[in-house]
């Protein structure tokens, strides 16, 4: 897709004219946002968009200069409904008593930091590590599933079958989930990030809120029972205290682990959705995969910089603001490009290139930087490199399936494949037990 305007006006005004077209959750740009990207880092690296009243804000260092001034631009909004909830779906949430006060991504407060100390402690290096058998086990299982079909078929979708359900499972096992299947923990979590990221349209948020209201009870009375297993997640948050010494209320408690439970499976699912289709679609990366060591972690990291699952973020300005030369308002409500930050030419080189191993790759903004930084980031990562080099080891000879049109998941601040349909290539006989 190119950007293009009539020749008898300038530069900037072509520019400007191209961008009242964008529409962040349009087809085009869900579908192929570089050159929207490019045009908004080069033209209006803070521009607004009239479609969504929010700043977007799409230069690497803009960007990360506002992540590390909490006390400038602050997180209030980052977990707001994109689009206005009607009335209906507001009495079936305010019937299942749905509330999220601040907890983490959308925490600004001094108890912050606490909470974030009780999420890291089960997602810190030696748990992860420790992890990487669990990891290798559940793969292996939903991996031999999927050989099967293979064999039966001809055909399988890795994304339903495989990259979606191995982080769902892998976090219910890390953080001592039960009491629900995989299969709703993902449908709960899809429809929370449908109905608080995207436009859906007023007869689909009706559709979407009972199934959040459900979430919601059920992390409620979870949390409220007082039942969790010694040592869970649940457990260490209703063992928590606040900055004032009083324990952590419930709905406090609920908000975090609504922000983990959808983070910690759905991001990753879209991660490894992507990681797989970009590999399998790379000329001759595939069979090196399974056995070149370090190979699958460069490719992963690669792709976070390249087409992270989590395209933008939100934040307000405190007070009134300078960014990128613009003046911004007090209350100013900014997106953040992340997505577009790891293709800036003036910090990657070559950046629509993948390029595994690239020297300054870890210096993407795919998971944030300063005290907001996704906690998860170790995890995720491991997650998806074993997911991949498992893959290329269980599946040697897979290709992707006839060209076809790939569904895309086009929300505010999530973007992946929703389908990665392979085929066997060669002889299935050969392939690795």
């Amino acid at each position: 897709m190119t950007l293009s305007a009539p020749d008898t006006i300038s530069p900037d005004e072509a520019s400007h004219q191209a961008l009242d077209l964008l529409d962040l959750f349009g087809d085009g740009f869900v579908r192929d946002p570089y050159p929207w990207l490019d045009t908004l880092r080069a033209e209006a690296p803070v521009h607004h968009d009239p479609r969504t009243g929010l700043w977007l804000v799409s230069r690497y260092e803009d960007i990360r200069r506002v992540l590390l001034d909490p006390d400038v631009f602050h997180p209030d909004n980052a977990q707001h409904a994109v689009t206005p909830l009607p009335i209906g779906v507001l009495r079936v949430l305010a019937r299942a008593g749905f509330n999220l006060p601040p907890a983490l991504a959308n925490n600004g407060t001094a108890s912050h930091p606490g909470l974030r100390r009780v999420v890291t402690r089960f997602f810190n290096a030696h748990r992860v590590a420790a992890a990487v058998p669990v990891i290798e086990r559940i793969a292996d299982e939903l991996l031999a599933t999927a050989d099967e079909r293979l064999d039966a078929s001809g055909g399988v979708d890795l994304f339903t079958s495989f990259a979606q359900v191995l982080p769902c499972r892998v976090l219910m096992e890390l953080l001592g989930i039960d009491g629900v299947s995989p299969a709703t923990l993902i449908r709960w979590s899809d429809a929370s990030l449908e109905l608080f990221w995207g436009r859906p349209t007023a007869e689909r948020q009706l559709e979407l809120a009972p199934l959040v209201a459900e979430f919601h009870q059920w992390l409620t009375k979870t949390v409220r029972d007082g039942g969790a297993a010694p040592g869970s997640f649940v457990a260490a948050l209703t063992d928590h205290r606040l900055p004032d010494g009083e324990p952590l209320d419930v709905q406090t408690a609920v908000g975090a682990c609504f922000f983990v439970f959808v983070a910690g499976q759905s991001t990753t699912g879209q991660l490894i959705a992507t990681v797989l289709r970009r590999a399998l679609e790379e000329d001759g990366l595939w069979p090196r995969l399974a056995e070149e060591p370090g190979l699958a972690e460069a490719w992963v990291e690669e792709v976070l910089r390249r087409e992270p699952p989590v395209t933008t973020w939100r934040r307000v300005t405190a007070r009134p603001a300078e960014l990128g030369g613009v003046g911004l308002p007090e209350g100013a409500q900014l997106l953040l490009m992340l997505m577009g930050s790891g293709s800036d030419p003036e910090v990657f080189s070559a950046p629509e290139e993948m390029c595994p191993h690239r020297a300054n790759v870890r210096r993407h903004l795919a998971f944030g930087v300063g005290r907001h930084r996704c906690p998860g980031a170790s995890l995720a990562r491991t997650e998806a490199a074993v997911a991949l080099r498992q893959a290329a080891r269980r599946l040697p000879r897979v290709r992707p399936a006839a060209a076809e049109d790939v569904p895309m998941l086009g929300l505010l601040s999530f973007r992946a494949p929703l389908r990665v349909a392979v085929e066997r290539q060669g002889n299935p006989d050969a392939d690795i037990p």
